[in-house]
C-alpha cells in the first residue's frame, strides 16, 4: 500500500504536448517526502520518447550565496543539462531540494556558524532529499534505478557525493561539477578545514566511481581548495578522477550550464563510455527556433545566443548596440526572465534592450 500511496502523491502537474515527432518526453512532478510537507519536492523529468525504462540521471542544483534567490529557482534552470542526459539515454530528473524553488518544507542545509561549520549536517539533509526522489522515481514504469547516475553542480555536486556515502541500490556513478559548500564571496569559503574534513569523512564509505570537474577560474572553489578536497576524499578511500578544466567565462563555477555544453559534454561522454553507461550515439538535439542572432554580436556573443536558443522555457535575451549581452532562462515567468536578462546586461552597458523573449523576437509575441 505504501508504494501505491507514494505513486498517487507524485502528481503530474503538466506535460509538454507530445507530438509524434518529438524525440523527448517532459513532465513536471511532485516527489513525496514526509519531511517536505504535504506538497513534497518540485521536480522535472525529461527522457527519450520511447516506451522502455530508462536509467535515472538525478540532476542536483547548487545553493546561491543570496538566500533570497532560493525560492526563485526552478527545475527549468537545468533544462539544457537535462536534455543532454536524455540524449544519452537517461531519464533525467531535476529535483529541487527542501527550501528551494516550489518545494515544500523548511530549508534543511544549514551548516552553522561560518567560523565553525558542520558540513556533514548539510550532506545528510541533501542526500535525504535525493534518496526520496530515487525511492519514488524507481517505482515508475519508464524509469529504472539500475545503472543510474547522480550529477550535480556546486552544493548539488556535494549532495551527489554525499548520496554515494550510503548509496541507494543501483547507483553506478557520480559526476561532480565544482562541488562544495560554504562559499560566501569570491575566494572566501567558510571554515575550509571543516569542508576538507567533510570530504574525507564521505570518502571513508563512498566507493562509487566518480568524475570531478573544476575549472581553473572557479570563483567559489578555486584549484588549490578543489585539489585538497579531492585528496582528502580519495585518501580516505573514495574513487574519483579529477579534471582540471580550462578557464570558462568570467567564472568557471558556471561551466555546467547551457553555455558550457560544448565543453563539458566530451568530458561526460568519455566517463560514461568508460563506465559503460548511457548510449554511445546521442539522440539528435531538439530543434531550436530559427531566430537570427543580433547583428552586433561577435563570435562569443553568437555562441551565447545559440546557447540561449537551446535553453529551457521562460527565457529572454538582452543586448546593447555595441554587442554586450546577457540572457536568462528557466525562470517562473517570461516577465521574470525579461527583467533578469535586462538587469544582467545592464551590468555591462547602460543601453541594453530586449532582443528575444522565449522563441520569438521581442515585441512579436507577448
Amino acid at each position: 500500500m505504501r508504494g501505491v500511496a507514494a505513486a498517487a502523491l507524485m502528481v503530474l502537474l503538466a506535460a509538454s504536448p507530445a507530438a509524434a515527432a518529438d524525440p523527448f518526453h517532459r513532465e513536471e512532478l511532485r516527489i513525496p517526502m514526509a519531511q517536505a510537507g504535504p506538497r513534497g519536492l518540485e521536480a522535472m523529468l525529461i527522457r527519450p520518447s520511447g516506451t522502455r525504462r530508462y536509467p535515472l540521471a538525478l540532476l542536483s542544483h547548487g545553493a546561491p550565496r543570496d538566500a533570497a534567490v532560493r525560492e526563485r529557482m526552478t527545475p527549468n534552470g537545468f533544462y539544457a543539462q537535462a536534455i543532454e542526459f536524455a540524449r544519452r539515454g537517461f531519464a533525467a530528473v531535476v529535483v529541487m531540494r527542501r527550501g528551494y524553488g516550489d518545494s515544500d518544507g523548511r530549508y534543511a542545509e544549514s551548516n552553522g556558524r561560518c567560523e565553525r561549520r558542520n558540513y556533514l549536517a548539510s550532506a545528510s539533509a541533501s542526500a535525504a532529499d535525493l534518496r526520496a526522489a530515487v525511492d519514488t522515481l524507481g517505482r515508475r514504469t519508464d524509469v529504472t534505478t539500475q545503472g543510474m547516475i547522480a550529477v550535480g553542480i556546486s552544493a548539488g555536486g556535494y549532495a551527489s557525493i554525499a548520496l554515494s556515502a550510503d548509496p541507494p541500490p543501483g547507483l553506478a556513478a557520480v559526476i561532480n561539477f565544482a562541488g562544495g559548500r560554504g562559499s560566501r564571496a569570491d575566494g572566501d569559503v567558510c571554515d575550509e578545514e571543516a569542508l576538507v574534513d567533510a570530504f574525507a569523512a564521505l570518502g571513508k564509505t563512498s566507493r562509487t566511481p566518480m568524475l570531478w570537474v573544476y575549472a581553473a577560474n572557479d570563483r567559489y572553489f578555486g584549484p588549490e581548495l578543489a585539489r585538497r578536497m579531492h585528496a582528502a576524499f580519495t585518501s580516505a578511500g573514495g574513487r574519483a578522477r579529477f579534471i582540471d578544466a580550462p578557464a570558462f567565462g568570467r567564472d568557471g563555477h558556471g561551466l555546467f550550464s547551457a553555455s558550457g555544453v560544448a565543453v563539458w559534454t566530451p568530458m561526460v561522454d568519455g566517463f560514461l563510455r568508460e563506465m559503460n553507461l548511457g548510449t554511445r550515439d546521442p539522440i539528435a538535439a531538439p530543434a531550436t527556433a530559427a531566430l537570427p542572432p543580433p547583428r552586433q554580436l561577435r563570435e562569443k556573443g553568437r555562441a551565447g545566443f545559440a546557447a540561449y536558443l537551446a535553453s529551457g522555457p521562460h527565457k529572454a535575451f538582452a543586448v546593447s548596440p555595441r554587442g554586450q549581452y546577457a540572457f536568462r532562462a528557466g525562470l517562473r515567468t517570461p516577465d521574470q526572465a525579461e527583467a533578469a536578462a535586462l538587469g544582467e546586461c545592464a551590468k555591462h552597458a547602460p543601453d541594453c534592450a530586449l532582443y528575444a523573449t522565449g522563441d520569438e523576437l521581442a515585441g512579436q509575441g507577448r
